[in-house]
């Protein structure tokens, strides 16, 4: 359980912060800066929801559902894969980490087929706009395709492992924003879509 009862500590002033582990590390380091995106693609999700204002109650639920995962997924970062390698001087004691699952990943990919499935096929790129909603939609999934970025550079690094579903999840959860953003850009009738070259003289 989460007992937040003070929220400045003063430890994080001279610009470290502490990993799952308790491992103290600088606030630019790469793995902060992988799930400090993860945590802004959950914010523009947040706005996103405001935008719908109860006009798609499944949509609603299924982004609720992501944000929910993307914490998950935040914990799973903030715990480096290399934590089982530490000595117990360098770790405190913990319960086992959470993890991303395949299971998460799976029921991504459904509802990402539910919602396509009432779509028609694209003959052109969408650009970001239409309703409020999907206008939302479109920077959350950009935040989500740069945190998947952030966390691709920090699985290369040698010691820095990234487990392969939360890998998967992040790069479905940007494909799950675009698709919803057509479905609820009245079932992608409202799509604005891009004409190659329309603007040049």
């Amino acid at each position: 359980m989460v007992v937040l009862n003070k929220i400045y500590t003063r430890t994080g002033d001279a610009g470290t912060t502490a990993l799952g582990t308790g491992e103290r590390v600088a606030k630019h380091d790469l793995r902060i800066a992988a799930y400090g995106t993860v945590d802004e693609t959950n914010a523009a999700i947040g706005m996103a929801r405001v935008h719908l204002a109860g006009a798609d109650p499944a949509v609603d639920a299924m982004l609720a559902r992501i944000q929910n995962d993307l914490f998950d997924l935040g914990a799973d970062l903030c715990v480096p894969e290399r934590a089982a390698d530490l000595s117990p001087a360098d770790a405190k004691p913990q319960r086992p980490a959470l993890r991303i699952i395949p299971t998460q990943v799976e029921r991504l990919e459904h509802e990402i087929d539910t919602l396509n499935a009432g779509l028609s096929p694209l003959r052109s790129f969408v650009l970001p706009g239409g309703s409020p909603a999907a206008a939302a939609l479109h920077v959350a999934r950009t935040v989500s395709r740069r945190a998947e970025r952030l966390m691709v550079e920090l699985a290369a690094r040698e010691s820095d492992a990234v487990g392969a579903p939360a890998l998967a999840y992040i790069n479905r959860a940007s494909d799950f924003l675009f698709v919803a953003s057509r479905y609820v850009n009245d079932r992608g009738r409202s799509d604005v879509l891009w004409v190659p070259g329309q603007t040049r003289t």
